[in-house]
C-alpha cells in the first residue's frame, strides 16, 4: 500500500499535504504547488507529511511518512501483513466509510464521463458484505527462491517485489493454510522454483481454491515448462491435506505475460470440485472464473435476476457466461437460455452444470460475444433478455453497436469498473435509460466493488 521512496529520484524535504479526497484506488488526494498529488495510506480530512517520489507533467507521486492530524475514520492497519502488499488498499479506513467510498466511485465516474441523464441516475447505497475478513475462498499466490530461501506470497503493487505472506486478512483461512503447507512440501521435497531472472523453468505460481458448500479444495501448480522433478510426490504430498481432492500442473512460459498458461493437466483427483449458489450446483475446472466471495455471491446474482425481471416466454442470452451461473439461475424462468464465453474449460464446465442441475433449456457456446450474437440475430434467435458480465475492460465497441442495432427490451449489465461502466453507458444510453445502479461488495478491504445496473429500452 506504501511505495518505498526511491533512492535514484532526487530527494525533496518532506511537505505537509491536507488530504481532500480518495482517488479510484483507494489512495489519498491532495494539492501541492497546482498539481494533483496521490498519495497511498492517507485518508480525506487528514493532514499528512509526505515525501514525492515522482513528478510527473500532470501529477505527483508521494510516499506516505506519517500523520500529524488523524481522520476519526481511520482504523488499525491488520497486523503481520506488510502494507505495502496489493488487496488491502482500504484496511485502515473504517468499513461503513469504503462503503460508502464505492459508491462516490460510481458517482464521479458518472459525472466524469456524463452519459445521457447521468444526474438523474438512481445509485443505491451499497450492500455490505455479511464478512469484512476472510473471505476469499481463492489464493493465487508467485513463489519465488532467493539465497536459499523461498517466499510465497503477492508482489507490491507495480513491483517484482514478492512478500512471503505467513497470514493474509481477506484469505479464508483454509486456503490460506493450505498455501502455506505447500510452501512446506516444496521445500521438503526440493521442488525447483521458477527464476525470473535466468529464465530457468520450474514452479512458478500457487493457486488454491475452496467451493463454499462442499469445502473441497482443488490446488493447481502453475510451471513454467513441463517437465518438473517430483511433481507427482509432491502431488500425492498435497492430496493428504485437509479437504484436497484435486491437484492440476497449468503450463506456461516466460513469453507470456499472464499468469496461466493455455495447458493444464490434471495429476491427481477429482477433475473438478462443486460448489453451489441459490439451490443450483456449480462444477469448477481450475480455470473457469468464479467470484472470489462466495456468500457475497448469492447476494449479487439475487440483484441481478431481479432487475432482469424475466418472463417465461423469453430467450435470455448469457453474454461473458463463465461457468453458468446466471444462465442457469435464471433458467427456471425464461423458455431458453442461451449462455457465450471465450474459454474453452469454462464452456465444458457450463454445459456439464446444465446436466448437473438436470437443466433442459440452456445451451453454452464457446467464442466472443461480439461475433456469437450477430450469428444469433441472423439465425432468427430472439434476444429478449439480456446480461453482461464483462472483464474490467468494459464492452466491446463492437458489441455495443450490436446492441444498439438488436436492442434487447430487459438488459443488466454487472460491472467490476465503474469507469469503464459509465464509458459503455454514454454509448448505452443513446437506446437505454438506466432505471437503477446499485453496488455490491464482493471485496472489503479493498476499492474493487460490483455495480448491478438495470437498462431498459426508452
Amino acid at each position: 500500500m506504501y511505495k518505498k521512496f526511491n533512492q535514484n529520484q532526487p530527494k525533496e524535504k518532506d511537505i505537509i499535504i491536507t488530504i481532500k479526497r480518495l482517488g479510484i484506488n483507494g489512495e489519498g488526494i491532495g494539492y501541492y504547488r497546482k498539481k494533483i498529488i496521490f498519495i497511498p495510506g492517507a485518508l480525506p480530512n487528514e493532514v499528512v507529511v509526505a515525501k514525492i517520489i515522482t513528478e510527473y507533467p500532470r501529477y505527483i507521486e508521494a510516499e506516505l511518512v506519517r500523520i500529524k492530524e488523524k481522520s476519526p475514520d481511520r482504523v488499525p492497519f491488520p497486523t503481520n501483513v506488510n502494507p505495502e502488499i496489493g488487496g488491502l488498499e482500504l484496511a485502515h479506513l473504517d468499513y461503513p466509510k469504503q462503503l460508502e467510498f464505492k459508491r462516490d466511485n460510481v458517482l464521479e465516474a458518472l459525472k466524469k464521463f456524463h452519459p445521457r441523464g447521468y444526474s438523474k441516475y438512481k445509485v443505491k447505497k451499497t450492500i455490505p458484505a455479511p464478512e469484512e475478513w476472510h473471505y476469499r475462498n481463492k489464493a493465487q499466490y508467485q513463489i519465488e527462491q532467493s539465497h536459499g530461501q523461498i517466499s510465497l506470497g503477492l508482489f507490491a503493487p507495480n513491483s517484482h517485489e514478492l512478500f512471503d505472506l505467513p497470514e493474509m486478512p481477506t484469505q479464508s483461512k483454509a486456503t490460506q493454510d493450505t498455501e502455506r503447507k505447500i510452501k512446506s512440501l516444496v521445500e521438503k521435497l526440493h521442488i525447483r522454483i521458477a527464476d525470473p531472472l535466468r529464465h530457468f523453468d520450474g514452479l512458478k505460481t500457487i493457486v488454491v481454491r475452496q467451493a463454499y458448500a462442499t469445502h473441497e479444495i482443488q490446488v493447481t501448480l502453475i510451471t513454467v515448462g513441463h517437465s518438473l522433478k517430483n511433481i507427482n510426490q509432491l502431488a500425492k504430498e498435497i492430496m493428504r491435506l485437509p479437504d484436497v481432492v484435486s491437484v492440476f500442473q497449468n503450463e506456461t512460459d516466460w513469453r507470456n505475460p499472464q499468469v496461466w498458461g493455455n495447458k493444464t493437466t490434471k495429476v491427481a483427483g477429482k477433475n473438478q470440485i462443486t460448489d453451489e449458489i441459490l439451490g443450483k450446483k456449480f462444477a469448477l475446472s481450475p480455470r473457469a472464473f468464479f467470484q472470489l466471495n462466495p456468500v457475497q455471491t448469492s447476494t449479487l446474482y439475487s440483484r441481478a435476476l431481479k432487475f432482469l425481471d424475466l418472463s417465461p416466454d423469453e430467450t435470455l442470452i448469457d453474454a461473458y457466461s463463465g461457468v453458468g451461473t446466471l444462465g442457469i439461475l435464471a433458467s427456471d424462468q425464461v423458455k431458453q437460455v442461451i449462455g457465450i464465453e471465450t474459454i474453452p474449460e469454462a464452456i465444458a464446465d457450463a454445459n456439464h452444470n446444465v446436466e448437473l442441475n438436470h437443466i433442459k433449456n440452456a445451451n453454452y457456446i464457446q467464442g466472443s460475444v461480439e461475433k456469437i450474437l450477430p450469428e444469433l440475430v441472423k439465425n432468427g434467435v430472439p434476444i429478449d433478455a439480456l446480461i453482461v458480465d464483462p472483464p474490467r475492460t468494459g464492452l466491446a465497441k463492437s458489441l455495443i453497436k450490436t446492441l444498439l442495432r438488436v436492442k434487447p427490451k430487459t438488459f443488466v449489465y454487472i460491472s467490476c469498473n465503474p469507469s469503464t461502466l459509465a464509458q459503455d453507458l454514454v454509448l448505452l444510453s443513446e437506446a437505454y435509460n438506466v432505471r437503477l445502479i446499485e453496488n455490491v461488495d464482493m471485496l472489503p478491504q479493498t476499492p474493487r466493488c460490483e455495480c448491478v445496473v438495470k437498462l431498459t429500452l426508452r
